[in-house]
């Protein structure tokens, strides 16, 4: 069974930057996709990135993209999300999650089966 484990996360300044890790264990790591999602107090999870693990292609919503780069590391089986010009409203608790069937599109939740436990960034004005 995989699992999933995110670091990274704490408390920074607008502007300032940070990396967010996501290691997998468990059996043969080959997902479809991988994603970083975030949730805020009293909002919806949202997506923030998105990786295809077999091509490294990459997606990004308006909201991050420019700012946020999603990588992937396959002999560590790790993930990474770079977030640079951090605001405010970046402030959530972030998730790595993996996906390993084409059924949902990648941006959805459903797309995604298995999940770390989450990682808090706080970002100070």
């Amino acid at each position: 069974q995989v699992q999933l484990v995110e670091s990274g996360g704490g408390l920074v300044q607008a502007g300032d930057s940070l990396r967010l890790s996501c290691v997998a264990s468990g059996r043969t790591f080959s997902p479809v996709t991988m994603g970083w999602f975030r949730q805020a107090p009293g909002k919806e999870r949202e997506i923030v990135a998105v990786i295809w693990w077999i091509n490294t292609n990459t997606y990004y919503p308006d909201s991050v993209k420019g700012r946020f780069t999603i990588s992937r590391d396959d002999v560590k089986n790790t993930v990474y999300l770079q977030m640079n010009s951090l605001k405010p409203e970046d402030s959530a608790v972030y998730s790595c999650a993996a996906g390993f069937s084409w059924t949902y599109h990648y941006s959805s939740i459903r797309a995604y089966s298995t999940w770390g436990q989450g990682t808090q960034v706080t970002v100070s004005s």
